[in-house]
């Protein structure tokens, strides 16, 4: 892995500077207030209408304003505040209480009923059927006081432990055993083209290369989010030249290619991101998807696929086919990403144990980041856990507590360092499936425990590896960490405020989900019947989660995935195609694999040709300047859209 030439690309993109602020004063705090309650709605309601949200966007708009503002005030914004509106965009966008949306929907659904699961729900998660919230669409309402009062202690705890394990072991791996992190430099780029617009330089490529991004995104943007919405406003169907979220075209493939979802998602972003993503991993996706299309007509002929019949959309065939066959097989194919993880990390801990390691540089960081300290970190992650411990022995208290605590001090910490390293190795996130849910099933089994509260409680399981890579963005930046902490500081409660009033909003324009957010109607029912389908296997009784679980398509999975990765080392290919493999047979929804590969292939066979090694730099910031383009374009069709529909509900 450390000799990939792929990898070593992404990693020479950038390299750390020597000089870093703060980047904190009153700019940051207006434009944590205009992201709170201009850039959130949108973001939601997109979410909502398209699934994607407007993410990045947001923040490329945020920046973009007070940049333009600053020119005008005869001042000019620092790479360092520019990158802390960025951060401080990304903490805002959570929007914690959109949660509150899909909790209401969950327990009025058809999957809760079909399944009988809607009286097991929790009262702090979803107030009983019988509340008159459900039909005045509200949630001001005193049966929602614990749900609500439960999201905002969860993401107190959350915030504040954003500065524990993950921090530590960013400053084991990247100061100690100074691992390249491949793939931060590609998120740091973006902001390092805004913060070059504001300065007056000859060569200014970033910033023209953001803004030929940026006017495709407006432009493809029209027609995808604008068009749609305002002919929503002012005719009974919207005009849609181009299908949300996807073209389905599985019932027109069934005669010859039965139990497979066919169809093309027609994002012109996905493009971009596999202009952007390694290209074997993008490859490998497809290969994926190559060999779901050749298998599934074989596993339907053998009857293993008995739940697809003709007339099945993309949703339910995914469903049936996760039901199935793909829930196990895919269980197999993370347990062997997860060995083969391991397996890479043991090998470089040899190789490193033997040239040795200086750990004094844990209590010594190079100085201006403003680090903090590494025991304050650790002090951090153990009072979090045992925060998470207590709400959970509170919330649940018949499941066994024991269970509680090796989570958070036990399989936390290993995971998280695995994850650590795999992200400054290779740029990967690691993970090993069903671990939290077979610790469930084995309470119920073993310990007695009947329900299905547990799988809402907050539950002290954490991946902080993946944190890694944003103190390494912060550090790339020259970012000092004072100013990351004290934008968490301002960002909290305005995040908390912003998203329970926009939550609220958009239940009282329309019910969620319904024809007004296409995205909500077509595909939260397969979440919800995935998500309750799970919990039945804490209920007594026969549990449906038992019916779809066969320990041999998990070993076939785990036998697949080891294979397949030593089939690629032996002949010397790129260890991305592994991953990229695993995502193309994840039976997600696959229609958005084909624009990837073309946005890889373009990239690779064109543009790389064109522009040589200088490609790798410009197509993140490509990505930065579209999603900008179309988050403007969302933006406005939203506030046309909320503008007109509440004017519609006015009693005059």
């Amino acid at each position: 892995m450390y000799d990939d030439q792929e990898l070593q690309e992404y990693r020479d993109l950038l390299k750390p500077p020597s000089h870093f602020e703060e980047g904190f004063d009153w700019k940051t705090i207006i434009g944590a207030v205009f992201i709170g309650f201009l850039m959130m709605p949108g973001s939601m309601y997109l979410h909502l209408v398209l699934g994607t949200g407007i993410g990045p966007a947001a923040r490329w708009v945020t920046i973009i304003l007070f940049a333009e503002v600053a020119k005008r005030s005869y001042t000019e914004l620092k790479q360092q505040e520019i990158f802390l509106l960025y951060y401080m965009a990304g903490a805002a966008l959570a929007s914690p209480f959109q949660g509150l949306l899909w909790s209401q929907y969950l327990i009025q659904s058809d999957a809760a009923q079909m399944l009988g699961l809607t009286e097991f729900i929790p009262s702090w998660v979803a107030p009983d059927l019988t509340s008159t919230s459900y039909a005045e669409r509200t949630f001001i309402h005193k049966d929602w006081l614990v749900p609500i009062l439960l999201l905002c202690g969860s993401m107190l705890i959350q915030r504040i432990d954003h500065f524990g394990l993950g921090y530590a072991l960013y400053r084991l791996t990247s100061d100690v055993e100074k691992l390249p992190f491949p793939m931060a430099p590609v998120g740091a780029l973006g902001t390092m083209a805004l913060a070059e617009s504001t300065e007056d330089k000859k060569d200014n490529w970033k910033w023209r290369v953001f803004s030929i991004g940026a006017m495709i995104g407006l432009t493809f943007g029209f027609f995808y989010v604008l068009l749609p919405a305002l002919s929503g406003l002012f005719f009974t169907e919207p005009i849609r030249l181009i299908p949300i979220p996807w073209l389905d075209l599985t019932r027109n493939t069934e005669a010859y290619l039965p139990a497979v979802a066919t169809g093309i998602q027609l994002d012109l972003g996905l493009m971009f991101i596999g202009m952007v993503l390694p290209f074997w991993a993008v490859i490998g996706g497809f290969i994926g998807l190559l060999i779901t299309i050749t298998i599934n007509p074989i596993l339907f002929a053998h009857g293993i696929l008995h739940r697809w019949h003709p007339g099945m959309g993309t949703v339910d065939t995914v469903f049936a086919n996760s039901f199935d066959f793909y829930m196990s097989f895919g269980i197999g194919l993370g347990l062997s990403i997860g060995l083969i993880g391991i397996w890479h990390v043991v090998k470089s801990l040899r190789k490193q144990g033997a040239e040795g390691l200086d750990f004094r540089l844990l209590f010594h960081p190079p100085p201006g980041r403003g680090d903090i300290s590494i025991w304050l970190s650790l002090g951090i992650y153990v009072f979090s856990t045992l925060a998470y411990v207590v709400f959970c022995a509170f919330l649940v208290p018949s499941f066994p507590w024991i269970f509680f605590l090796l989570y958070g001090f036990i399989y936390t910490p290993f995971i998280s360092y695995i994850t650590a390293r795999m992200e400054g190795i290779a740029g990967q996130f690691v993970s090993l499936p069903l671990v939290r849910e077979a610790s469930f099933i084995a309470g119920a089994k073993y310990f007695g425990y009947h329900g299905i509260e547990i799988w809402y409680a907050p539950i002290p399981i954490h991946n902080y590896g993946e944190a890694t890579v944003s103190f390494r963005q912060i550090e790339l930046t020259g970012t000092s960490l004072r100013g990351i902490i004290k934008a968490e500081i301002v960002t909290l409660p305005i995040v908390l405020v912003a998203s329970l009033l926009f939550s609220q909003f958009l239940w009282q324009l329309a019910p969620i989900p319904s024809a007004n957010y296409p995205y909500a109607q077509e595909l939260w029912h397969l979440q919800a019947l995935n998500t309750l389908l799970m919990q039945t296997a804490t209920l007594e009784g026969n549990s449906l989660f038992f019916q779809a679980l066969n320990s041999l398509y998990v070993s076939c999975g785990v036998f697949f995935g080891v294979l397949v990765y030593a089939l690629l080392s032996v002949l010397g290919l790129p260890v991305l195609l592994v991953y990229g493999v695993v995502r193309g047979l994840g039976q997600s929804t696959p229609h958005g694999l084909l624009l990837e590969l073309l946005g890889a292939l373009l990239g690779r066979y064109y543009f790389l040709k064109k522009y040589g090694k200088k490609w790798r730099q410009y197509a993140p910031v490509l990505l930065a300047g579209f999603s900008c383009g179309m988050g403007l374009a969302g933006m406005f069709a939203m506030g046309c859209t909320l503008i007109l529909k509440s004017l519609n509900k006015l009693p005059y």
